[in-house]
């Protein structure tokens, strides 16, 4: 496509939702939400448990619902325009996340997509935020090893709707065993070979696609088993190596958090333990805070510090993705104190309002390759160093489900919506 088409198609999306907004907007109906979590549940979910591991950063006066969206547009639409007002950064050329649209999937497998078709009026408004954005659909064990190439082939026609140019994010998570119970054994034989054959079949659904891929969120759980670095990083160094390859590919192996690994844990050292015998040399680079909710600004220092750590090992030109789905209020996972329903941090309370004091979880910055932007109140040194070293602001934690997992919840998704800084209200 040329930077003319390019230019047509960034004012024709522009036009065609502002129109949609200017129809829509409107709709301020009320709706009563479900009072058991258990009846809203989407019925195709059933991944892995995906759990584990910040100075909080004051909330913002949520903007107008339509500013909101208005700007949310111009954030994913295809622009080469550059802004004055933030610091200097790589073009988008240099950055395979930029410079292209971001496709959302609203299929079968996605667990918001029931609720939300479901939904009217105010709920359906809240839901939007979460149904609409484009975020990664979580791959793994659960899927068989002889479906997973229709499964991401699907997915990915599906989220680019008909546009080869459209980037589609995906998380792998893969690993068998896992969690606790990499801690006490190496994979089989058998499960060796299953993890090679899935993840060969999964790279050809890709295919050619413009896709972003988070690598085996709470990567550092390989470092578990007996010895430390054993057969499961060698695993992930395989995937690594076979997505990197494929031709619009950019693999972010995921490393923990700011707070996790800490610097009493080890820190950036700890997180290179894991990250150089998994494949980083051939990975773009890496991805943080998947399954925790630490500042963002946090994360991006912690991405510096692991970018300049690896290039005094001379590996050189990495990159960072940070999650920013459930970090609106940020807070330490390892701090956080909960009861009932609520007690342990991979299904932390969600915020009540805007100006809950926390710990609780809400939404962070919306999806974007515009990291330097004003509006997400990052200090300038931190901006700076996000115009250098970060690719994008992702969704590829899930903060609107159980337990980070399964099934999804209607009031935890609205809840996270509504007390967001960015996107309550």
């Amino acid at each position: 496509m040329t930077a003319t088409a390019r230019t047509i198609a960034t004012v024709a999306t522009i036009a065609i939702v502002a129109g949609v907004l200017s129809a829509c907007g409107a709709d301020q109906s009320a709706r009563p939400t479900a009072a058991s979590p258990a009846t809203t549940a989407a019925a195709t979910p059933s991944p892995s448990t995906a759990p584990r591991r910040s100075a909080p950063a004051g909330p913002r006066t949520a903007p107008d619902r339509r500013e909101r969206l208005a700007d949310l547009v111009e954030d994913l639409a295809i622009t080469q325009t550059a802004r004055t007002r933030r610091p200097a950064r790589r073009s988008s050329g240099d950055n395979p996340l930029a410079g292209r649209p971001w496709g959302t999937y609203l299929g079968p497998a996605e667990p918001v997509a029931g609720p939300y078709a479901a939904s009217s009026g105010e709920t359906r408004r809240v839901l939007s935020t979460i149904a609409e954005a484009p975020k990664a659909k979580w791959f793994g064990a659960w899927i068989p090893d002889a479906q997973i190439e229709a499964k991401t082939r699907e997915y990915v026609a599906a989220a680019q709707a008909g546009d080869p140019e459209t980037l589609v994010q995906l998380a792998m998570f893969r690993a068998v065993p896992w969690e606790h119970e990499a801690c006490r054994r190496q994979p089989t034989a058998a499960e060796q070979a299953s993890y090679r054959r899935w993840t060969a079949s999964f790279a050809r659904g890709i295919g050619d696609a413009h896709a972003a891929v988070v690598l085996q969120p709470d990567g550092r759980f390989a470092l578990c088993t007996a010895g430390g670095v054993g057969m499961q990083t060698a695993l992930i160094r395989y995937a690594a190596t076979t997505l990197a390859a494929l031709p619009h590919t950019a693999v972010y192996i995921e490393v923990g958090a700011a707070d996790w690994p800490a610097p009493g844990q080890g820190g950036v050292e700890e997180v290179l333990r894991f990250l150089l015998p998994a494949g980083i040399e051939a990975a773009r680079g890496i991805a943080l805070n998947g399954t925790h909710y630490s500042a963002t600004a946090d994360e991006v220092r912690r991405g510096a510090d692991v970018v300049a750590a690896l290039e005094q090992r001379g590996i050189t030109d990495k990159h960072v993705v940070i999650n920013t789905s459930s970090n609106g209020r940020p807070f330490t996972y390892g701090s956080y104190r909960g009861t009932g329903r609520y007690a342990h941090p991979d299904n932390a309370r969600p915020c009540d309002t805007v100006a809950d004091p926390g710990p609780c979880v809400s939404l962070g910055i919306p999806p974007t390759a515009d990291v330097t932007d004003e509006r997400w109140g990052l200090p300038d040194d931190v901006r700076a160093l996000a115009a250098e070293h970060v690719d994008a602001y992702l969704w590829f934690g899930r903060p609107w489900l159980y337990f980070q997992n399964s099934p999804f919840e209607l009031d935890k998704a609205l809840a996270v919506t509504r007390s967001s800084p960015w996107w309550g209200g």
